[in-house]
């Protein structure tokens, strides 16, 4: 998983950071991106695409990654974001606030997904990449603990939607409040499932 960051370097690149993003697919709740500049030793067992991993897992494997990582930045957009702007831009401004919390400049992005993001820093768009490249798995996990930890306190403040169960996403118990209670502050409204609710 370290294909793309050794071709990095062979281009004269050092600081090269991972970037993702959680949190595209919910009706409710921000998209939450990490950024991680891991050191050039890392070796822990176990990190991979956030998605394969379990909620314990992550949770085990996130200040692991925190503690050893050279640097790692995380961005938000807030559901009001997502609603003005659309979820695509709203997580590429995600994943841009994250490189820029960084706390040192990389010189070298890996991006998850299809897109590049506003940056004047070279970068790459990997498709796959959170299951490709170990930073940006290692991103995937930051970004995704993080944001299950936003839903988890949504959920005491707005507790008939059941956030600290399904993070926000459409199961059909989370569609079934929404139909019942109405949408909550934050909630999506642009999303099919709130929308005209």
């Amino acid at each position: 998983m370290l294909a793309f960051e050794k071709q990095a370097m062979l281009g004269g690149y050092n600081l090269i950071a991972g970037v993702d993003e959680a949190g595209r697919g919910p009706l409710a709740g921000p998209v939450v991106s990490a950024a991680v500049v891991l050191p050039e030793n890392f070796d822990v067992c176990g990190i991979n695409d956030s998605k394969k991993l379990s909620e314990k897992k992550r949770e085990a494997l996130f200040p692991v990654i925190k503690n050893q990582a050279v640097a790692f930045g995380i961005g938000i957009a807030d559901h009001e974001e997502i609603d003005r702007i659309n979820i695509l831009q709203a997580s590429l401004l995600s994943m841009k606030r994250a490189v820029e919390d960084l706390t040192l400049d990389p010189d070298y992005l890996l991006i998850d997904g299809k897109f590049a993001i506003d940056s004047t820093i070279a970068q790459r768009s990997v498709i796959k990449g959170d299951a490709l490249s170990l930073s940006i798995a290692a991103a995937s996990i930051l970004a995704k603990v993080t944001r299950d930890r936003i839903m988890a306190d949504l959920d005491v403040q707005y507790p008939q939607y059941g956030f600290k169960r399904h993070k926000g996403y459409p199961t059909k118990a989370h569609k079934e409040a929404i139909l019942t209670h109405g949408p909550c502050p934050v909630h999506r409204k642009s999303f099919k499932g709130v929308k005209g609710i």
